[in-house]
This record gives structure tokens, sequence and C-alpha cells, in this order.
């Protein structure tokens, strides 16, 4: 599984076609995390200070049909999907849960 942070209000502005967050056009791929630590660190060091909820995309990379590169930045391999994500690949959404500074502290369902 993948993991991606998004606003929520990002997440649901299309919900009739696949997500594809400025990072696609700006960079050619959608950055994910492995794991939910390395998933609240983005959270924490990218998005403390956007407004409103932040979601975690559970992405089934099996049902992806965008081509996941596993690459490296600053020693820590992230997987990078390039193409939209497929509504139908994410199998779960997440709330960041966060402290009242911002903090990313926990996923919840």
């Amino acid at each position: 599984m993948l993991l991606h942070v998004v606003p929520a209000a990002a997440w649901s502005a299309d919900p009739g076609l696949p997500y594809a967050p400025a990072s696609l056009a700006a960079e050619g791929f959608v950055h994910c995390s492995a794991d939910e630590t390395a998933a609240l660190a983005v959270a924490d060091a990218r998005y403390r200070e956007v407004p409103g909820p932040l979601l975690v995309l559970v992405i089934d990379e099996t049902r992806l049909t965008a081509e996941v590169r596993w690459e490296e930045s600053k020693g820590t391999l992230f997987p990078h999907v390039y193409g939209p994500i497929e509504r139908g690949s994410v199998v779960d959404v997440l709330e960041v849960r966060r402290d009242p500074d911002g903090r990313a502290r926990e996923l919840a369902s």
C-alpha cells in the first residue's frame, strides 16, 4: 500500500475524475509514502500551515495504471506515481489528527 497526504478540499474537488495533484503537472509524479510514520512526517513538514482537514489516501498499488517508481530523496526511498491516481485504487481514506499547533500526531479512520 502507498500513502498520499492531501488536503480534504483537494481530494473532494473533482470526485468523478482521477486525482491529479499539482505535483503531477509540475514534477511529473505524485509524491507518496511507504508507511504511516513517513506520511505523518510529510504532513507535519509540508502541510502544518494548511487550514482544514488533512487526509491520507491509502492506495492499492496493484490497482494503479500509472507506473510506480521507488526513488531516493535524502537517503530514503519514496514511491512516486507517474500518472493520476484512479479513485478505484484508493482503498481507504484516513484523517490526519493534529495537535493545537498543527503538528501531525496520528492517523484515524
